[in-house]
């Protein structure tokens, strides 16, 4: 199941967008003059299928509609009619299906006292007068600088607001918005994303919420990554290494495997390792048993070998798609940095390992911290990471202003990086720009947003 289609009425009370993407192609950008609801058109749809109701209701619009490859869609209606109020209006979801009656299901505000109210919605993104969310799960208290674990809901409204949880009563989701939901995987890559907030650990803390580096956040996510990736790894090997003798004595002898194929797969095997190496996943010293020669084969060890064949192909397989990833980030990567003298590698322990070859009067170490990149160095790794790493396949990921910081020539080359990471990573985009030089001949793959006429 996948989105064919987003639509828009009202938005900011002027436009009406229709969006068509390129189902074929996976890639679709949008563009047109700044004011016209480019970023907004991206925002309600991620706050659609993440439950981000709170913010859903600060963009304003008509109606919002998205239609599904499956001739089904779901619209939004920001309801002014049954209330008297236009601030406190009503979110209705529509959701239509062929030769069915329309399910229907409405978010509505409620009065918890008179001079306060509270925004309803299933998830755990209730908006506070006078607070702001900024974290899954904390609350912050502008007032006071403060902040709450939700889990300690109720003392929270009752210091603030003298408030009885018993009044608040969530909404829960129909069936069919929560399988929809599930269905389609939508994540937003906002044009700020070189800062991350990263929540107090403890849930006993009431400390804000600090801010990180993103390029720091994700260098020691990779890292993370790798390690558990070679614990796998090792738990794999440690498995088929104890039933190896076993599995040698019961192997049937094959008249297929002739000497010149297990050559060959031995050679595929230290190229595999070879390049597991060169990602970092692997250390120069590790398993030299892989490096068994070729010319060592004979009929007496041809059974044996063909299943230590195979007990390797399993254990390297455990690396496969990380490597991948790996191998395309640092090609892409390094591609750009040639240009400043910068190179980037990968290790367990660090994650991202950025080199250059100039000398620094500064410093004795050609070693440079991820956050000693240019802002446009950051944004494009921090980009291609997101991309790669922290997304599903078949995602449809939302990217705004792809272009901030990046130089003419990088924009030039970011469509065809692009067409190699959703090929890799299984993904779809919708992306917002202002550059020509993204788009470059492309322009069979852009929806252009206009204004009404006057």
């Amino acid at each position: 199941m996948r989105i064919k289609e987003i639509s828009v009425s009202g938005l900011f009370g002027i436009f009406d967008h229709v969006i068509p993407l390129n189902i074929d192609e996976r890639i679709t950008i949008i563009h047109g003059p700044n004011g016209f609801g480019k970023t907004a058109m991206l925002r309600i749809l991620n706050n659609l299928f993440n439950s981000r109701y709170a913010e859903l209701r600060t963009i304003p619009f008509r109606k919002f509609r998205v239609q599904f490859d499956d001739r089904t869609s779901v619209e939004i209606i920001k309801d002014y009619e049954n209330v008297r109020d236009s601030k406190t209006k009503n979110i209705v979801f529509n959701f239509y299906k062929p030769d069915s009656t329309p399910a229907s299901f409405s978010l509505k505000r409620v009065n918890i006292r008179s001079d306060r109210n509270i925004f309803i919605s299933p998830a755990s993104e209730d908006v506070i007068p006078d607070r702001e969310y900024i974290y899954p799960l904390r609350l912050m208290n502008l007032s006071y600088g403060r902040t709450f674990s939700l889990e300690k809901y109720e003392e929270y409204l009752e210091e603030l607001d003298s408030l009885s949880s018993s009044n608040l009563k969530l909404q829960e989701e129909p069936d069919w918005l929560k399988q929809l939901k599930s269905n389609i995987h939508i994540r937003l890559i906002e044009s700020q994303r070189l800062l991350n907030f990263v929540p107090n650990r403890s849930r006993q803390s009431t400390e804000t919420p600090s801010m990180l580096s993103t390029v720091s956040a994700y260098s020691d996510e990779l890292a993370k990554l790798m390690q558990d990736k070679f614990k796998e790894y090792g738990t794999t090997s440690q498995s088929l290494d104890r039933t190896f003798p076993v599995r040698v004595v019961k192997q049937q002898p094959s008249t297929d495997l002739t000497d010149e194929q297990l050559r060959h797969q031995l050679n595929e095997l230290e190229a595999t390792r070879s390049r597991l190496i060169e990602v970092g996943l692997l250390d120069k010293d590790e398993d030299t048993e892989f490096q068994i020669q070729p010319q060592d084969i004979d009929e007496s060890t041809k059974n044996a070998l063909s299943v230590y064949v195979q007990d390797v192909e399993n254990k390297l397989n455990v690396f496969a798609e990380i490597a991948s990833k790996i191998d395309l980030l640092r090609k892409v990567i390094n591609n750009k940095f040639a240009y400043s003298y910068k190179e980037i590698n990968f290790s367990k322990e660090k994650g991202f390992v950025v080199t250059t070859s100039y000398d620094s009067p500064l410093s004795n170490s050609n070693t440079l911290l991820p956050t000693d990149l240019s802002s446009g160095e950051q944004h494009e790794l921090v980009l291609l990471y997101e991309l790669l790493f922290k997304v599903q396949p078949n995602s449809l990921v939302l990217i705004d202003e792809p272009e901030l910081s990046l130089h003419v020539g990088w924009q030039v080359q970011f469509l065809k990086d692009l067409q190699d990471i959703t090929q890799l990573a299984d993904l779809n985009i919708l992306m917002a720009t202002h550059s020509p030089d993204i788009i470059q001949d492309r322009w069979d793959l852009t929806v252009e947003l206009k204004g009404p006429q006057k």
